[in-house]
């Protein structure tokens, strides 16, 4: 009775996935078919959810075939994801086109990054003191304590050196080991060994210009061919996005979603909150609010239900370009807020945890000393946070080792993880572009006229 349940679940999934198929051949948007992709996925998770126990044969089954879309389109972001970041970021240099010097640029982008990381590290905070969040109330199960252990042992190497040996740690003492992603700290140092590589450009182009012609050409090259595989792994998205809704939400623990909904609640709060500060700054650059909304929804959408910044680099960029911000500095920021300031997992998320945590280390979370350090380390922690999942853990070991708050206390998020960090993602893009926008007011090359043509 088990496999006939089984088929009959994988016949109407197949009828579903068909008709993105079918949607797309008629046009429908990109935005609007992975919405759609969205709802249906949470739907099906809970009715699968509702009819067979999340427990059950037939459930899990049925994910695991699912598991084949979701889990594989997953893995071809990963893999595209290193070689995109780097190529990304070579490109920006060897695309460069500005009228102010590279420095400038870097400073402005960095700059809007780490202050706006700073601002969400007091908006995590101020959320938590609000909801009153204590992780010594939250009861540890097995899966949790597991994921604890599980944190200790991984991030080991890390939490137990000091904050200097930590920076250290980002640098790539071997670029090609860390293409292969064999550290925690592998994305961050291929972007240093990217931004080494344009910076040699830089010095090659003004003494043998011939030379970084022909290496600019390759580099352009290359960047088309990942490009295009990009592109065609995000023509999967409305596929992959409803496999892993549907099992992500049919395999939950209702019992304990409902035990963290106050930290979700939470936490999508102090995510909006920090994403109309964005709108707040661009207005301020002289771009309409509602403009920005308008042509970022595809971009956030995408991180959103994928979760993964890299990902987003190239929708990223578009948007940005759309919105007036040159080529290069669209390409900086959308490289550069992949590893420095991300708002959601650098900045929310470790802030909320280091003040839930506090009171069973047994230190005042209203402390005005204890939140001004936690918003410092959060700030010079954002340095270094991978954009291809796993980056808001990375941090929050960061910020609570740097503290000396016991770390395996975050793995009691476990069950909410995913639910969170779909919010987290679509903030840490949209702080990119934020930065991109920012930078090129500040440096007089934000062509709002553009926007005025696109808006007609």
């Amino acid at each position: 009775m088990d496999t006939a349940f089984l088929i009959i679940n994988l016949i109407v999934a197949a009828i579903v996935i068909f008709s993105f198929g079918w949607l797309a051949k008629r046009h429908v948007s990109f935005s609007k078919r992975v919405l759609l992709a969205l709802g249906l996925g949470i739907v099906a998770g809970f009715v699968l959810q509702f009819i067979y126990g999340a427990a059950s044969d037939v459930t899990k089954q049925t994910t695991d075939w699912l598991g084949i879309i979701g889990g594989g389109y997953v893995k071809l972001l990963q893999m595209i994801a290193i070689p995109l970041i780097f190529v990304s970021i070579v490109t920006a240099f060897t695309r460069l086109q500005l009228k102010t010097n590279i420095a400038k640029v870097s400073i402005w982008i960095i700059g809007t990054l780490v202050v706006t990381a700073a601002i969400a590290a007091f908006i995590g905070i101020g959320a938590a003191l609000l909801f009153h969040l204590d992780a010594s109330n939250i009861s540890q199960g097995a899966t949790e304590a597991a994921r604890a252990t599980e944190l200790q042992d991984k991030f080991a190497g890390i939490s137990d050196l000091s904050f200097p040996q930590k920076i250290v740690e980002l640098l790539p003492a071997n670029p090609f080991l860390d293409f292969t992603g064999a550290r925690a700290t592998s994305t961050v140092a291929v972007v240093i060994f990217a931004a080494f590589i344009g910076a040699a450009f830089l010095g090659v182009q003004r003494k043998q210009p011939t030379e970084a012609a022909i290496f600019a050409k390759g580099i352009d090259a290359i960047y088309a061919i990942v490009l295009r595989i990009v592109k065609l792994i995000l023509r999967l998205t409305p596929y992959g996005v409803f496999a892993i809704m549907t099992s992500t939400v049919a395999l939950s623990d209702t019992s304990a979603i409902l035990k963290l909904g106050n930290f979700v609640i939470a936490s999508y709060a102090a995510l909006i909150a920090m994403f109309i500060i964005h709108l707040i700054i661009v207005a301020f650059t002289g771009t309409s609010p509602m403009t920005y909304i308008r042509k970022s929804l595809p971009v956030l959408t995408f991180a959103f239900t994928s979760r993964t910044s890299a990902g987003a680099i190239p929708l990223n960029i578009d948007t940005q370009k759309k919105l007036g911000v040159p080529e290069g500095i669209a390409n900086f920021a959308a490289s550069f807020g992949l590893s420095i300031g991300q708002n959601g997992c650098a900045g929310i998320y470790p802030a909320m945890l280091a003040i839930m945590i506090a009171p069973a280390a047994g230190i005042d979370p209203f402390s005005m000393k204890f939140i001004l350090t936690v918003v410092l380390v959060v700030a010079i922690s954002s340095f270094g946070v991978a954009g291809v999942g796993g980056g808001a853990t990375f941090a929050a070991i960061i910020v609570l080792s740097t503290l000396n708050l016991p770390i395996g206390l975050a793995g009691v998020l476990i069950s909410i993880e995913p639910l969170i960090d779909m919010g987290r993602t679509a903030l840490n893009v949209s702080d990119s572009m934020v930065a991109g926008i920012v930078t090129s007011k500040a440096t007089g090359e934000l062509k709002q006229e553009d926007q005025a043509l696109a808006e007609a």
